[in-house]
Protein backbone atom coordinates (compact mmCIF):
# COMPACT_ATOMS: atom_id res chain seq x y z
CA UNK A 1 0.00 0.00 0.00
CA UNK A 2 3.02 2.46 0.74
CA UNK A 3 4.95 1.85 -2.24
CA UNK A 4 3.62 4.24 -4.67
CA UNK A 5 4.15 7.24 -2.32
CA UNK A 6 7.57 5.96 -1.46
CA UNK A 7 8.46 5.61 -5.05
CA UNK A 8 7.03 9.27 -5.49
CA UNK A 9 9.51 10.25 -2.41
CA UNK A 10 12.10 8.52 -4.23
CA UNK A 11 11.53 10.28 -7.38
CA UNK A 12 11.17 13.38 -5.65
CA UNK A 13 14.85 13.03 -3.80
CA UNK A 14 16.28 11.96 -6.86
CA UNK A 15 14.90 14.97 -8.94
CA UNK A 16 15.99 17.47 -6.20
CA UNK A 17 19.27 15.92 -6.27
CA UNK A 18 19.73 16.62 -10.11
CA UNK A 19 18.61 20.03 -10.03
CA UNK A 20 20.74 22.79 -10.45
CA UNK A 21 20.98 25.48 -8.17
CA UNK A 22 18.16 28.47 -8.15
CA UNK A 23 17.25 31.23 -6.86
CA UNK A 24 15.36 31.26 -3.30
CA UNK A 25 11.81 31.79 -3.41
CA UNK A 26 10.75 30.99 -6.98
CA UNK A 27 7.51 29.47 -7.64
CA UNK A 28 6.81 26.40 -9.68
CA UNK A 29 6.71 27.88 -13.32
CA UNK A 30 9.56 30.22 -12.57
CA UNK A 31 11.78 27.44 -11.95
CA UNK A 32 11.40 26.88 -15.74
CA UNK A 33 12.07 30.25 -16.79
CA UNK A 34 15.24 30.65 -14.67
CA UNK A 35 18.40 29.50 -13.06
CA UNK A 36 21.85 30.96 -12.36
CA UNK A 37 23.18 31.34 -15.77
CA UNK A 38 20.33 32.42 -17.23
CA UNK A 39 20.13 35.15 -14.87
CA UNK A 40 21.79 38.81 -16.00
CA UNK A 41 24.98 38.86 -15.51
CA UNK A 42 26.90 40.47 -12.68
CA UNK A 43 29.02 42.65 -12.65
CA UNK A 44 31.74 40.09 -11.31
CA UNK A 45 31.92 38.09 -14.06
CA UNK A 46 31.60 41.06 -16.62
CA UNK A 47 35.10 40.83 -17.88
CA UNK A 48 35.33 40.65 -21.57
CA UNK A 49 37.02 44.12 -22.62
CA UNK A 50 37.38 45.09 -26.38
CA UNK A 51 40.48 43.36 -26.72
CA UNK A 52 38.91 39.88 -25.67
CA UNK A 53 36.27 40.50 -28.66
CA UNK A 54 38.82 41.20 -31.12
CA UNK A 55 40.63 37.78 -30.09
CA UNK A 56 37.10 35.74 -29.56
CA UNK A 57 36.83 36.92 -33.76
CA UNK A 58 39.81 36.38 -34.87
CA UNK A 59 39.69 33.20 -33.53
CA UNK A 60 36.52 32.26 -34.78
CA UNK A 61 37.08 33.67 -38.04
CA UNK A 62 40.37 31.17 -38.33
CA UNK A 63 38.19 28.36 -38.64
CA UNK A 64 37.95 25.39 -42.06
CA UNK A 65 34.45 26.45 -42.75
CA UNK A 66 35.28 29.84 -43.18
CA UNK A 67 38.18 28.87 -45.71
CA UNK A 68 35.77 26.30 -47.44
CA UNK A 69 32.50 29.16 -47.63
CA UNK A 70 35.02 31.58 -49.37
CA UNK A 71 36.80 29.20 -51.62
CA UNK A 72 33.21 27.19 -52.61
CA UNK A 73 33.06 30.64 -54.41
CA UNK A 74 35.76 29.97 -56.91
CA UNK A 75 34.05 26.66 -57.30
CA UNK A 76 30.89 28.87 -58.31
CA UNK A 77 33.03 30.31 -60.94
CA UNK A 78 34.57 33.71 -59.36
CA UNK A 79 37.80 35.09 -59.33
CA UNK A 80 39.55 35.44 -56.48
CA UNK A 81 39.29 38.92 -56.55
CA UNK A 82 35.60 38.44 -57.09
CA UNK A 83 34.92 36.55 -54.06
CA UNK A 84 37.27 38.56 -52.31
CA UNK A 85 35.26 41.45 -52.34
CA UNK A 86 31.69 39.06 -51.50
CA UNK A 87 33.47 38.31 -48.47
CA UNK A 88 33.85 41.53 -47.30
CA UNK A 89 30.37 43.14 -48.03
CA UNK A 90 29.19 40.07 -46.38
CA UNK A 91 30.52 40.03 -43.50
CA UNK A 92 30.65 43.83 -42.83
CA UNK A 93 26.90 43.54 -43.22
CA UNK A 94 27.17 40.11 -40.93
CA UNK A 95 29.02 42.41 -37.98
CA UNK A 96 26.09 45.00 -37.95
CA UNK A 97 24.04 42.74 -37.35
CA UNK A 98 26.01 41.08 -34.83
CA UNK A 99 26.41 44.27 -32.99
CA UNK A 100 22.48 45.08 -33.57
CA UNK A 101 21.78 41.95 -31.43
CA UNK A 102 24.81 41.95 -29.31
CA UNK A 103 23.92 45.45 -27.56
CA UNK A 104 21.06 44.17 -26.32
CA UNK A 105 23.26 41.29 -24.19
CA UNK A 106 25.68 44.55 -23.32
CA UNK A 107 23.12 46.43 -22.09
CA UNK A 108 20.84 44.83 -20.37
CA UNK A 109 23.16 41.40 -19.53
CA UNK A 110 20.73 38.86 -20.64
CA UNK A 111 21.23 36.11 -23.06
CA UNK A 112 19.55 35.34 -26.15
CA UNK A 113 16.82 33.02 -24.66
CA UNK A 114 16.01 35.45 -22.40
CA UNK A 115 15.77 38.68 -24.77
CA UNK A 116 13.74 36.25 -27.26
CA UNK A 117 11.37 36.78 -24.32
CA UNK A 118 10.32 40.35 -25.11
CA UNK A 119 9.04 39.30 -28.68
CA UNK A 120 7.87 35.65 -28.96
CA UNK A 121 6.05 35.32 -25.28
CA UNK A 122 7.27 33.89 -21.76
CA UNK A 123 6.76 30.23 -23.00
CA UNK A 124 6.41 31.16 -26.72
CA UNK A 125 10.41 32.18 -26.75
CA UNK A 126 10.71 27.96 -26.41
CA UNK A 127 10.42 27.59 -29.84
CA UNK A 128 13.11 29.82 -31.41
CA UNK A 129 15.29 28.56 -28.58
CA UNK A 130 14.36 25.09 -29.38
CA UNK A 131 15.06 25.90 -33.10
CA UNK A 132 18.55 27.16 -32.23
CA UNK A 133 19.47 24.66 -30.22
CA UNK A 134 18.78 21.98 -32.47
CA UNK A 135 20.65 23.83 -35.28
CA UNK A 136 23.78 24.27 -33.43
CA UNK A 137 23.78 20.54 -32.17
CA UNK A 138 23.74 19.77 -35.77
CA UNK A 139 26.37 22.31 -36.88
CA UNK A 140 28.43 21.18 -33.52
CA UNK A 141 28.41 17.90 -35.28
CA UNK A 142 29.66 19.28 -38.54
CA UNK A 143 32.64 21.24 -37.27
CA UNK A 144 33.13 17.78 -34.67
CA UNK A 145 33.44 15.91 -37.80
CA UNK A 146 35.95 18.39 -39.98
CA UNK A 147 37.80 18.16 -36.68
CA UNK A 148 38.04 14.47 -36.87
CA UNK A 149 39.87 15.20 -40.86
CA UNK A 150 41.93 17.24 -38.80
CA UNK A 151 42.97 14.23 -36.75
CA UNK A 152 43.23 12.40 -39.74
CA UNK A 153 45.89 14.47 -41.61
CA UNK A 154 47.83 14.81 -38.53
CA UNK A 155 47.45 11.24 -37.95
CA UNK A 156 48.69 10.36 -41.51
CA UNK A 157 51.68 12.39 -41.57
CA UNK A 158 53.29 10.78 -39.17
CA UNK A 159 52.06 7.17 -39.36
CA UNK A 160 51.57 6.66 -43.01
CA UNK A 161 49.83 3.43 -42.94
CA UNK A 162 46.86 5.01 -40.99
CA UNK A 163 45.54 5.95 -44.82
CA UNK A 164 45.24 2.39 -45.23
CA UNK A 165 42.90 0.90 -42.56
CA UNK A 166 40.15 -1.57 -43.19
CA UNK A 167 36.89 0.12 -43.75
CA UNK A 168 34.95 -2.05 -41.16
CA UNK A 169 31.70 -0.08 -41.80
CA UNK A 170 31.07 -0.30 -45.23
CA UNK A 171 27.68 1.77 -46.44
CA UNK A 172 27.78 4.15 -43.76
CA UNK A 173 28.60 7.14 -45.42
CA UNK A 174 32.29 7.21 -44.33
CA UNK A 175 34.88 4.54 -43.15
CA UNK A 176 36.43 3.59 -39.96
CA UNK A 177 39.75 5.41 -40.81
CA UNK A 178 37.48 9.01 -40.82
CA UNK A 179 35.26 8.09 -37.90
CA UNK A 180 37.72 6.55 -35.34
CA UNK A 181 39.53 10.49 -36.28
CA UNK A 182 36.13 12.20 -35.35
CA UNK A 183 35.57 10.31 -32.09
CA UNK A 184 39.14 11.14 -30.77
CA UNK A 185 37.93 14.86 -31.77
CA UNK A 186 34.94 14.60 -30.06
CA UNK A 187 36.47 13.45 -27.15
CA UNK A 188 39.41 15.94 -26.86
CA UNK A 189 36.63 18.36 -27.12
CA UNK A 190 34.51 17.11 -24.08
CA UNK A 191 37.41 18.82 -21.78
CA UNK A 192 36.93 22.57 -22.95
CA UNK A 193 33.07 22.45 -22.32
CA UNK A 194 33.26 22.27 -18.89
CA UNK A 195 34.58 25.80 -18.12
CA UNK A 196 32.22 28.62 -17.60
CA UNK A 197 32.16 31.28 -20.46
CA UNK A 198 33.70 34.11 -18.69
CA UNK A 199 36.66 31.87 -18.68
CA UNK A 200 37.01 30.44 -22.13
CA UNK A 201 38.28 34.07 -23.41
CA UNK A 202 41.60 32.71 -22.58
CA UNK A 203 40.89 29.85 -25.34
CA UNK A 204 40.15 32.43 -28.41
CA UNK A 205 43.11 34.20 -27.25
CA UNK A 206 45.48 31.56 -27.47
CA UNK A 207 43.59 30.03 -30.50
CA UNK A 208 44.18 33.84 -32.26
CA UNK A 209 47.40 33.39 -32.44
CA UNK A 210 48.78 29.99 -33.42
CA UNK A 211 45.85 29.11 -35.79
CA UNK A 212 46.62 32.30 -38.01
CA UNK A 213 50.08 31.29 -38.25
CA UNK A 214 49.26 27.99 -38.99
CA UNK A 215 46.78 29.08 -41.88
CA UNK A 216 49.93 31.29 -42.87
CA UNK A 217 52.43 29.14 -43.37
CA UNK A 218 49.76 26.78 -45.32
CA UNK A 219 49.00 30.30 -47.51
CA UNK A 220 53.07 30.91 -48.17
CA UNK A 221 53.58 27.01 -48.85
CA UNK A 222 50.87 27.29 -51.49
CA UNK A 223 52.22 30.27 -53.22
CA UNK A 224 55.77 28.71 -53.34
CA UNK A 225 54.23 25.24 -54.65
CA UNK A 226 52.74 27.15 -56.82
CA UNK A 227 55.41 28.89 -58.44
CA UNK A 228 54.41 32.65 -57.07
CA UNK A 229 51.49 34.45 -56.93
CA UNK A 230 51.00 35.51 -60.33
CA UNK A 231 49.25 31.71 -61.87
CA UNK A 232 47.23 32.41 -59.03
CA UNK A 233 45.26 35.83 -59.46
CA UNK A 234 45.32 35.53 -62.93
CA UNK A 235 43.06 32.84 -63.33
CA UNK A 236 39.89 34.54 -64.61
CA UNK A 237 35.99 34.03 -63.70
CA UNK A 238 34.44 30.99 -65.69
CA UNK A 239 30.78 32.74 -65.72
CA UNK A 240 29.74 35.97 -66.92
CA UNK A 241 26.82 38.50 -67.21
CA UNK A 242 23.67 37.62 -64.97
CA UNK A 243 25.00 34.28 -63.95
CA UNK A 244 28.04 36.38 -62.50
CA UNK A 245 25.68 38.97 -60.89
CA UNK A 246 24.29 35.97 -59.48
CA UNK A 247 27.12 34.67 -58.36
CA UNK A 248 28.63 37.39 -56.21
CA UNK A 249 24.82 38.09 -54.65
CA UNK A 250 25.04 34.21 -53.55
CA UNK A 251 28.52 34.76 -52.54
CA UNK A 252 27.60 37.25 -50.30
CA UNK A 253 24.79 35.59 -49.00
CA UNK A 254 26.68 32.43 -48.39
CA UNK A 255 28.81 34.88 -45.77
CA UNK A 256 25.84 36.13 -43.82
CA UNK A 257 24.24 32.50 -43.64
CA UNK A 258 27.72 31.34 -41.88
CA UNK A 259 26.70 34.17 -39.33
CA UNK A 260 23.22 33.80 -38.97
CA UNK A 261 23.44 31.61 -35.73
CA UNK A 262 26.07 33.83 -34.21
CA UNK A 263 23.71 36.97 -35.22
CA UNK A 264 20.77 35.70 -32.71
CA UNK A 265 22.71 34.15 -30.04
CA UNK A 266 25.79 37.11 -29.64
CA UNK A 267 24.07 38.40 -26.12
CA UNK A 268 24.76 34.83 -25.02
CA UNK A 269 28.36 36.66 -24.92
CA UNK A 270 27.86 40.30 -25.36
CA UNK A 271 26.27 40.09 -21.73
CA UNK A 272 29.88 39.60 -20.53
CA UNK A 273 31.05 42.79 -21.59
CA UNK A 274 32.40 45.23 -19.47
CA UNK A 275 30.12 47.82 -21.24
CA UNK A 276 28.54 48.26 -24.59
CA UNK A 277 31.30 50.27 -25.99
CA UNK A 278 33.38 46.98 -25.51
CA UNK A 279 31.05 44.97 -28.22
CA UNK A 280 30.57 47.84 -30.25
CA UNK A 281 33.28 49.08 -32.06
CA UNK A 282 35.96 45.51 -31.40
CA UNK A 283 33.11 43.75 -33.33
CA UNK A 284 32.00 45.82 -35.79
CA UNK A 285 35.56 45.90 -37.29
CA UNK A 286 36.84 42.72 -36.37
CA UNK A 287 34.79 40.34 -37.51
CA UNK A 288 35.12 41.78 -41.43
CA UNK A 289 38.77 42.17 -41.20
CA UNK A 290 39.01 38.69 -39.55
CA UNK A 291 37.20 36.74 -41.43
CA UNK A 292 38.08 38.80 -44.73
CA UNK A 293 41.89 37.33 -44.33
CA UNK A 294 41.13 34.14 -43.57
CA UNK A 295 39.05 33.91 -46.57
CA UNK A 296 42.18 35.48 -48.59
CA UNK A 297 44.14 33.03 -47.00
CA UNK A 298 41.63 30.05 -48.22
CA UNK A 299 40.90 31.89 -51.85
CA UNK A 300 44.83 31.86 -52.74
CA UNK A 301 45.22 28.37 -51.78
CA UNK A 302 42.49 26.76 -53.49
CA UNK A 303 43.22 29.09 -56.46
CA UNK A 304 47.03 27.51 -55.90
CA UNK A 305 45.03 23.81 -56.27
CA UNK A 306 44.14 24.62 -59.75
CA UNK A 307 47.83 25.62 -61.03
CA UNK A 308 49.20 22.72 -59.06
CA UNK A 309 46.37 19.68 -59.91
CA UNK A 310 44.37 21.49 -62.80
CA UNK A 311 41.15 21.21 -60.51
CA UNK A 312 39.96 23.23 -57.15
CA UNK A 313 40.03 21.81 -54.25
CA UNK A 314 37.61 23.67 -52.34
CA UNK A 315 38.48 21.52 -48.73
CA UNK A 316 42.17 23.21 -47.41
CA UNK A 317 42.39 19.64 -45.89
CA UNK A 318 42.13 17.69 -48.98
CA UNK A 319 44.43 20.66 -50.42
CA UNK A 320 46.71 19.66 -47.32
CA UNK A 321 46.32 15.95 -47.68
CA UNK A 322 47.52 16.04 -51.26
CA UNK A 323 51.16 18.00 -50.01
CA UNK A 324 51.52 14.55 -48.50
CA UNK A 325 51.89 12.42 -51.57
CA UNK A 326 55.68 11.66 -51.95
CA UNK A 327 56.57 14.62 -48.78
CA UNK A 328 59.83 14.65 -47.22
CA UNK A 329 59.98 13.83 -43.60
CA UNK A 330 60.32 17.49 -42.78
CA UNK A 331 57.36 18.59 -44.89
CA UNK A 332 55.06 15.86 -43.06
CA UNK A 333 56.05 17.56 -39.95
CA UNK A 334 54.75 20.79 -41.41
CA UNK A 335 51.54 19.21 -42.82
CA UNK A 336 51.63 17.94 -39.05
CA UNK A 337 51.88 21.29 -37.19
CA UNK A 338 49.40 23.01 -39.61
CA UNK A 339 46.98 20.03 -39.03
CA UNK A 340 47.24 20.78 -35.58
CA UNK A 341 46.42 24.56 -36.03
CA UNK A 342 43.31 23.84 -38.20
CA UNK A 343 42.61 21.08 -35.32
CA UNK A 344 42.72 23.92 -32.57
CA UNK A 345 40.50 26.12 -34.76
CA UNK A 346 37.84 23.75 -35.10
CA UNK A 347 37.82 23.19 -31.19
CA UNK A 348 37.75 26.81 -30.57
CA UNK A 349 34.83 27.42 -33.08
CA UNK A 350 32.52 24.88 -31.84
CA UNK A 351 32.90 25.61 -28.05
CA UNK A 352 32.42 29.61 -29.02
CA UNK A 353 29.27 29.00 -31.54
CA UNK A 354 27.68 25.93 -30.93
CA UNK A 355 28.51 24.29 -27.42
CA UNK A 356 28.04 27.33 -25.10
CA UNK A 357 24.84 28.54 -27.89
CA UNK A 358 23.48 24.95 -27.52
CA UNK A 359 23.90 25.17 -23.71
CA UNK A 360 22.67 28.57 -23.22
CA UNK A 361 19.60 27.41 -24.85
CA UNK A 362 18.97 23.97 -23.35
CA UNK A 363 19.16 25.79 -20.21
CA UNK A 364 15.95 27.55 -21.30
CA UNK A 365 14.44 24.91 -21.96
CA UNK A 366 14.87 23.11 -18.81
CA UNK A 367 16.33 25.83 -16.33
CA UNK A 368 15.40 23.37 -13.35
CA UNK A 369 17.71 20.90 -14.53
CA UNK A 370 19.79 22.13 -17.35
CA UNK A 371 23.08 24.50 -17.18
CA UNK A 372 25.34 25.74 -20.11
CA UNK A 373 27.82 23.34 -18.77
CA UNK A 374 25.21 20.19 -19.10
CA UNK A 375 23.69 21.38 -22.42
CA UNK A 376 26.87 21.98 -23.67
CA UNK A 377 27.69 17.74 -23.09
CA UNK A 378 24.04 17.03 -24.48
CA UNK A 379 25.11 19.15 -27.75
CA UNK A 380 28.09 16.90 -28.16
CA UNK A 381 26.25 13.70 -27.76
CA UNK A 382 23.88 14.68 -30.39
CA UNK A 383 26.52 15.74 -32.59
CA UNK A 384 28.47 12.42 -31.79
CA UNK A 385 25.06 10.66 -32.75
CA UNK A 386 24.24 12.72 -36.28
CA UNK A 387 25.72 12.02 -39.70
CA UNK A 388 27.58 14.99 -40.23
CA UNK A 389 29.52 13.82 -42.93
CA UNK A 390 26.66 13.52 -45.42
CA UNK A 391 26.42 17.58 -45.34
CA UNK A 392 29.94 18.06 -46.07
CA UNK A 393 30.34 15.35 -49.27
CA UNK A 394 29.92 18.33 -51.52
CA UNK A 395 30.25 22.12 -52.23
CA UNK A 396 26.69 22.34 -53.46
CA UNK A 397 25.49 20.47 -50.53
CA UNK A 398 27.52 22.59 -48.22
CA UNK A 399 25.90 26.05 -49.08
CA UNK A 400 22.74 24.75 -49.78
CA UNK A 401 22.67 23.55 -45.82
CA UNK A 402 23.84 27.27 -45.04
CA UNK A 403 21.35 28.57 -47.03
CA UNK A 404 18.62 26.65 -44.90
CA UNK A 405 20.08 26.67 -41.73
CA UNK A 406 19.62 31.17 -42.15
CA UNK A 407 16.34 31.13 -43.29
CA UNK A 408 14.77 30.13 -40.03
CA UNK A 409 17.12 32.09 -38.08
CA UNK A 410 16.71 35.62 -40.01
CA UNK A 411 12.80 35.60 -38.97
CA UNK A 412 13.66 35.08 -35.02
CA UNK A 413 16.45 38.18 -36.07
CA UNK A 414 13.75 40.08 -37.40
CA UNK A 415 11.37 40.25 -35.34
CA UNK A 416 14.05 40.54 -32.31
CA UNK A 417 15.73 43.22 -34.06
CA UNK A 418 12.40 45.35 -34.87
CA UNK A 419 10.67 44.61 -31.52
CA UNK A 420 13.78 46.34 -29.14
CA UNK A 421 14.64 48.78 -31.44
CA UNK A 422 11.48 50.16 -33.61
CA UNK A 423 8.74 48.86 -31.30
CA UNK A 424 10.76 49.17 -27.42
CA UNK A 425 12.96 51.72 -28.39
CA UNK A 426 15.74 49.94 -26.10
CA UNK A 427 12.95 49.88 -23.26
CA UNK A 428 13.05 46.20 -21.37
CA UNK A 429 11.50 45.48 -18.07
CA UNK A 430 14.66 43.01 -17.31
CA UNK A 431 12.59 41.48 -13.65
CA UNK A 432 9.27 40.77 -15.90
CA UNK A 433 11.51 39.08 -18.46
CA UNK A 434 10.88 36.07 -15.80
CA UNK A 435 7.67 36.34 -14.59
CA UNK A 436 4.89 33.90 -14.90
CA UNK A 437 2.00 35.86 -14.48
CA UNK A 438 -0.80 36.70 -16.51
CA UNK A 439 -0.81 40.59 -15.97
CA UNK A 440 3.37 40.21 -16.88
CA UNK A 441 4.12 42.71 -19.96
CA UNK A 442 5.95 39.65 -21.64
CA UNK A 443 3.13 37.27 -20.90
CA UNK A 444 0.64 38.33 -24.07
CA UNK A 445 -1.85 35.83 -24.70
CA UNK A 446 -1.28 32.42 -22.76
CA UNK A 447 2.42 33.16 -22.28
CA UNK A 448 2.63 33.49 -26.72
CA UNK A 449 2.97 36.34 -28.58
CA UNK A 450 1.03 35.78 -31.66
CA UNK A 451 2.24 38.71 -33.36
CA UNK A 452 5.89 37.65 -32.89
CA UNK A 453 4.97 34.39 -34.27
CA UNK A 454 3.08 35.92 -37.25
CA UNK A 455 5.78 37.58 -38.27
CA UNK A 456 8.07 34.45 -37.70
CA UNK A 457 6.04 32.58 -40.34
CA UNK A 458 5.87 35.23 -42.64
CA UNK A 459 9.00 35.35 -43.07
CA UNK A 460 9.78 31.56 -43.85
CA UNK A 461 7.35 31.48 -46.19
CA UNK A 462 8.73 33.87 -48.87
CA UNK A 463 11.83 32.02 -48.69
CA UNK A 464 10.08 28.37 -48.91
CA UNK A 465 9.35 28.14 -52.20
CA UNK A 466 12.98 29.28 -53.51
CA UNK A 467 14.08 26.50 -50.77
CA UNK A 468 12.59 23.82 -53.06
CA UNK A 469 14.04 25.16 -55.90
CA UNK A 470 17.46 24.95 -54.42
CA UNK A 471 17.06 21.01 -53.37
CA UNK A 472 16.30 20.02 -57.07
CA UNK A 473 11.99 20.90 -57.38
CA UNK A 474 11.21 22.70 -60.35
CA UNK A 475 10.15 26.46 -58.87
CA UNK A 476 8.83 29.83 -60.40
CA UNK A 477 12.13 31.79 -61.20
CA UNK A 478 10.88 34.44 -59.13
CA UNK A 479 10.69 32.51 -55.62
CA UNK A 480 14.80 31.63 -57.12
CA UNK A 481 15.37 35.18 -57.00
CA UNK A 482 14.20 35.90 -53.74
CA UNK A 483 15.95 32.71 -52.48
CA UNK A 484 19.01 34.40 -53.72
CA UNK A 485 18.58 36.34 -51.25
CA UNK A 486 17.03 34.76 -48.61
CA UNK A 487 18.44 36.12 -45.50
CA UNK A 488 17.51 39.52 -46.18
CA UNK A 489 14.05 38.67 -47.32
CA UNK A 490 13.38 36.59 -44.07
CA UNK A 491 14.90 39.44 -41.91
CA UNK A 492 12.63 42.22 -44.20
CA UNK A 493 9.53 40.26 -43.97
CA UNK A 494 10.06 39.17 -40.64
CA UNK A 495 10.47 42.87 -39.11
CA UNK A 496 8.02 44.75 -41.32
CA UNK A 497 5.01 42.25 -40.46
CA UNK A 498 5.90 41.97 -36.95
CA UNK A 499 5.85 45.88 -36.55
CA UNK A 500 2.89 46.71 -38.42
CA UNK A 501 0.69 44.22 -36.24
CA UNK A 502 2.49 46.26 -33.37
CA UNK A 503 0.89 49.24 -34.55
CA UNK A 504 -2.39 47.76 -35.09
CA UNK A 505 -2.33 45.18 -32.14
CA UNK A 506 -0.40 47.55 -29.46
CA UNK A 507 1.72 45.68 -26.62
CA UNK A 508 2.53 46.62 -22.93
CA UNK A 509 5.73 47.53 -21.98
CA UNK A 510 7.17 49.63 -24.91
CA UNK A 511 8.15 53.77 -25.08
CA UNK A 512 7.88 56.47 -27.35
CA UNK A 513 11.43 57.41 -27.23
CA UNK A 514 14.67 56.28 -27.11
CA UNK A 515 14.66 54.33 -23.54
CA UNK A 516 17.36 52.06 -22.59
CA UNK A 517 17.21 51.67 -18.76
CA UNK A 518 19.77 51.26 -16.03
CA UNK A 519 19.36 47.89 -14.32
CA UNK A 520 21.31 47.09 -10.88
CA UNK A 521 21.71 42.91 -12.00
CA UNK A 522 23.90 42.64 -8.89
CA UNK A 523 20.83 43.20 -6.54
CA UNK A 524 17.87 42.00 -8.85
CA UNK A 525 15.70 39.40 -7.24
CA UNK A 526 13.01 37.92 -9.59
CA UNK A 527 10.73 35.79 -7.01
CA UNK A 528 8.13 37.82 -6.68
CA UNK A 529 7.58 40.74 -3.74
CA UNK A 530 4.95 40.09 -0.90
CA UNK A 531 2.50 37.23 -0.97
CA UNK A 532 3.40 33.73 -2.93
CA UNK A 533 1.29 33.56 -6.04
CA UNK A 534 -1.21 30.23 -6.21
CA UNK A 535 -0.72 27.96 -8.67
CA UNK A 536 -4.05 29.29 -10.63
CA UNK A 537 -2.88 32.54 -10.80
CA UNK A 538 0.32 31.31 -12.97
CA UNK A 539 -1.63 29.27 -15.12
CA UNK A 540 -2.75 31.30 -18.39
CA UNK A 541 -6.47 33.48 -18.32
CA UNK A 542 -8.42 32.98 -21.23
CA UNK A 543 -8.94 36.91 -22.11
CA UNK A 544 -6.55 38.90 -24.03
CA UNK A 545 -3.74 40.66 -22.73
CA UNK A 546 -5.30 44.58 -22.51
CA UNK A 547 -8.12 42.68 -21.07
CA UNK A 548 -6.59 41.40 -18.13
CA UNK A 549 -3.42 43.88 -17.61
CA UNK A 550 -4.13 45.84 -14.13
CA UNK A 551 -4.17 49.78 -13.96
CA UNK A 552 -0.73 49.58 -12.40
CA UNK A 553 0.91 47.69 -15.41
CA UNK A 554 -1.22 49.81 -17.68
CA UNK A 555 -0.10 53.10 -16.16
CA UNK A 556 3.04 52.02 -16.93
CA UNK A 557 2.73 51.09 -20.55
CA UNK A 558 3.37 53.64 -23.60
CA UNK A 559 1.90 52.26 -27.11
CA UNK A 560 3.54 52.82 -30.34
CA UNK A 561 0.97 55.91 -31.91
Amino acid sequence: MSTLPVSRSRLKHYADKVAVSSEPGLTSAQLFLTNKDLQPVDAARRRWGSWNFVAFWIADSANINTWMISSSMITAGLSWWQSWICVWIGYFISAAFVCATGRIGARYHIAFPVASRASFGIWGSLWPVFNRAAMACIWYGVQAWIGGECITIMIEAIWPSYANIPNGIPNSGTDTKNFVSFFIFWLLSLPAIWFPVHQIRHLFTAKSIITPIAMIAFFAWSINRANGIGPIVNQPATVHGSELAWGIVKGIMSSIANFAALIVNNPDFSRFAKSTRSALWSQLFAIPCGFAITSFIGIIASSSSTVLYGETIWDPLQLLRRYLEGASSSERFGVFVIGSGFALAQLGTNIAANSVSAGTDMTALLPRYLNIRRGGYICAIVGLLMCPWNLLSSSNKFTTYLSAYSVFLSSIAGVMLCDYYFVRKGYLEVKELYSARRTAPYYFTYGFSWRGFTAYIAGILINIVGFAGAVGRKVPIGAQYIYNVNYFAGFIVAAAVYYLLVRFFPIPATSRVWNEVDVDVDNLTVAYEGRSLSQDEEQPAPEEEEAIMSKKDHDKVYTIL
